[in-house]
């Protein structure tokens, strides 16, 4: 690409935004040294891996690139056989293997080499040698240093050596402190000179003192001397320690030879961690500014599309940018965009090439769904002011520059960058100039963008086809830019505008206005009347907008309250088929009680007796179910128990007859319209106007079967309930009794097993617990407790 342009466009210091968002150093070098390349195969695949990242970090996984360390110099040494690494760089190595390792895991989980084909592919490079990873962390600490039980021979050595060092110290500094005063240095302590241990004495007790000078104050008058007494001590602890040089040696050079065969995957493992790094750095950014993948056209198709483009770099610096979009059709060659200074001309100028030049290095820019760009060869750039006294270029020399290059090398696959154009030397002279350029640049099919203030241009839109005006919207009225692009019309000036505004004297303005062309005068007034048409059109567009979202929202809330009413319905009548069930299963136990009773009495010869009690028995027993069910039907309709009868006076230790079991309790708890209530071996909770309270000293008899009511007489309570290899339409019914028995009997919790499989099974348990007013809260399962095969759910 030119490199004047990729400079003037700013295109590095885009790169640098980007490479913001790498994990290492070599990540963020590799995002920095992107080149915008014209290769289709290699753009789409590249934009392709970034999406596949951005999808990989945006399913909160919470990963991270993890570190990736500058090996490329031991790595470069493996290769020189019998060369010995250093502690430091085989530390880096084993974090390289770790980081190879955890990367590769993370990539390839969980199906990711199905859902991540070209992440897994890159991945699947990585070096896997745990073995030599582990032998690497035992032997080298996180310092970069040979860490003491690397060996049990390099463990001796460090123990005897702090030994004898010890030692050697405590002698010396007893030996110091019996000098006499005269020969000793004030606060001086035993220090190390050359690699020995000495004392510091004065320069007259040397005689006293004896033994090997090593160095001396920078006065001369304190001498580091090695007493007698030390020599022997000393030696041994320099074999001590030139033993363990020896031995930190040989695991170092074993350690060297453990890598030695890993040298190709070392170096493969440590270019794909810095190509993920460099698409994790690609994949941050382009979550951060919310940008989407363009698709990309053949170099040369006659369109292009930007949707919701921000300028790269000005982004970073305020998120108060405006975006633009803009469409290209075939056809449609050069877009020439008028407007007032301050307007925005030239920031839009560059944020198309920084799009463009962004998107062709493999790097998504900050644009919505939607955009759609061709590929371009070359992209020339004449943008500034570039006069330079020391090449002798003026202004208009520097433009006629950068305009030469763009005629001498761009064609019908170029992007072509403009800005001002005609500006720099006599206006009549300019606008002939630049006019020609932009005819010539647009029969060439030359994509092509330029700005300008010279009216005379703006008619090369009716007179050449291939060109299109465009603007910058101002408001008229408070003098400042919109930034809204508008395709099709050119924009004003607004210079004797901001003029009256900036308190120039009216005399100086009427004369300006009055020398004037009439047809700039009158071109003026229609583009301002154009103007206040399109500003009145969009307020309408957005008035209308508004609507269709307000309508939109009011058909969703709709939809919603439809399926909700339905829902409803469908629980009402699955609770209403129960409810009958368990009446029929009622009655039938009490027919088959009043036939046992009549068989024993029959036996007995009280005939008569038994059928009267077993028939008035039955009669209640039916009389019970008629009253029941109008109560639950009142109830499933909405009717609040406190509209059919008064809340009983209920409290701690009352007892109760429970109208739906027919048999009698004491209450525990009232809380919430609904009371704790203990019924022999069973804790039930129930609502308040299931309950009626004794008269003191009535105690109705406990029944071995309760005589009506919508529960079923046993209960067996148990934590959990297993629904795999059922077929979803007994599901409701087996769920429905389980859930019951558990809330009977006092659970607080219930785990539900319907396994994974396709899913189906899982979704419908979903809907039904949705469904359920009784539970509270659900949840899948932990690990310890069967993970997303079971869902957890807590009662209300």
């Amino acid at each position: 690409m030119n490199s004047h342009a990729l400079n003037v466009l700013e295109y590095r210091d885009a790169l640098d935004l980007v490479a913001r968002n790498a994990s290492s150093p070599l990540g963020a070098d590799a995002v920095r040294a992107l080149q915008p390349s014209a290769d289709l195969g290699w753009i789409e695949p590249e934009l392709a891996r970034v999406e596949e990242m951005r999808a990989f970090l945006g399913g909160d996984t919470g990963w991270g690139l993890p570190a990736i360390p500058d090996v490329r110099e031991g790595v470069r040494r493996l290769r020189i056989e019998g060369s010995v690494l250093e502690a430091g760089q085989l530390r880096d190595l084993g974090t390289l293997l770790a980081s190879s390792r955890t990367t590769r895991r993370a990539l390839l989980a969980d199906g990711g080499a199905e859902r991540f084909p070209l992440l897994a592919l890159m991945a699947g490079g990585l070096v896997q040698a745990e073995k030599d990873e582990a032998q690497i962390a035992r032997a080298i600490d996180e310092a970069g240093a040979v860490r003491d039980d690397a060996s049990p021979a390099l463990y001796r050595l460090r123990r005897e050596i702090r030994t004898v060092r010890g030692r050697l110290v405590e002698r010396l500094a007893a030996y110091m402190s019996a000098l006499p005063d005269h020969y000793r240095v004030a606060d001086a302590s035993v220090t190390v000179r050359d690699g020995r241990y000495v004392i510091p004495v004065r320069r007259e007790g040397r005689g006293e003192v004896g033994g090997i000078v090593h160095d001396e104050s920078a006065t001369g008058a304190t001498l580091f001397v090695e007493p007698p007494l030390a020599i022997e001590a000393m030696n041994r602890l320099r074999e001590l320690e030139a033993e363990e040089a020896r031995e930190v040696l040989r695991i170092l050079r074993e350690l060297t030879d453990r890598l030695r065969p890993l040298q190709p995957e070392l170096l493969a493992s440590l270019d794909a961690l810095v190509a993920l790094d460099s698409l994790y750095a690609r994949a941050r950014y382009a979550l951060r500014v919310d940008g989407r993948r363009p698709k990309m056209l053949p170099a040369g198709t006659e369109h292009y599309e930007v949707v919701y483009g921000r300028h790269p770099v000005l982004l970073d610096r305020s998120r108060d940018v405006v975006p633009f979009d803009l469409r290209m059709d075939q056809g449609e060659r050069t877009l020439l965009i008028s407007g007032p200074n301050t307007g925005g001309k030239t920031v839009l100028l560059k944020a198309m090439g920084l799009v463009s030049l962004l998107a062709q290095s493999g790097i998504v820019p900050p644009v919505g769904e939607g955009t759609q760009l061709p590929v371009f060869r070359e992209v020339f750039a004449d943008i500034g002011d570039e006069q330079s006294i020391e090449a002798s270029l003026s202004t208009f020399s520097a433009h006629l520059k950068n305009l030469r290059e763009a005629l001498e090398g761009a064609d019908w696959e170029s992007l072509v960058l403009t800005d001002e154009a005609g500006s720099g030397t006599d206006p009549v002279e300019g606008g002939a100039l630049a006019a020609a350029v932009l005819v010539e640049l647009t029969r060439r099919s030359c994509f092509t963008v330029a700005t300008t203030h010279l009216g005379q241009l703006k008619l090369l839109a009716t007179q050449e086809r291939g060109i299109i005006n465009a603007s910058l919207q101002f408001d008229a009225e408070r003098l400042i830019p919109t930034y809204r692009l508008v395709k099709g019309v050119p924009g004003r000036s607004y210079g004797l505008a901001i003029a009256r505004r900036l308190g120039l004297p009216r005399n100086v303005l009427e004369t300006a206005e009055s020398t004037l062309p009439q047809g700039e005068r009158d071109i003026s007034r229609l583009l301002l009347e154009l103007e206040a048409k399109e500003q009145r059109l969009d307020e309408e567009q957005l008035r209308t907008e508004r609507l269709a979202a307000q309508t939109e929202r009011l058909r969703g809330e709709l939809q919603e309250r439809e399926r909700g009413l339905a829902q409803r319905e469908k629980d009402a009548e699955r609770r209403a088929r129960q409810q009958a069930r368990d009446l029929l299963l009622k009655a039938r136990e009490e027919v088959e009680a009043a036939i046992a009773e009549l068989r024993g009495a029959a036996e007995q010869g009280a005939v008569d007796e038994a059928a009267r009690a077993a028939r008035r028995r039955v009669e209640e027993a039916a009389k019970r179910q008629r009253e029941r069910v109008p109560r639950e039907r009142s109830t499933k309709a909405g009717v609040p128990a406190a509209s059919r009868r008064a809340a009983p006076d209920l409290g701690p230790g009352v007892r109760v007859r429970i109208e739906s079991l027919g048999r009698t309790g004491t209450v525990v708890e009232v809380r919430d319209g609904k009371a704790t209530v203990e019924a022999g071996s069973l804790r039930l909770q129930l609502a308040t106007d299931d309950l009626t309270p004794l008269a003191p000293g009535d105690q109705e008899p406990q029944k071995k079967k309760p005589q009506a009511g919508y529960f079923v007489h046993s209960v067996e309570a148990r934590p959990e309930v297993d629904l795999r290899g059922m077929r979803v339409d007994e599901v409701e019914t087996v769920l429905g009794r389980a859930v019951d028995d558990a809330i009977l009997s006092g659970l607080p919790s219930f785990r539900i097993i319907h396994g994974k499989g396709t899913g189906a099974l899982r979704a419908h348990v979903r809907d039904l617990i949705k469904a359920d007013r009784r539970i509270r809260t659900s949840r899948p399962g932990e690990l310890f407790e069967g993970g997303t095969g079971v869902t957890v759910v807590e009662f209300a």
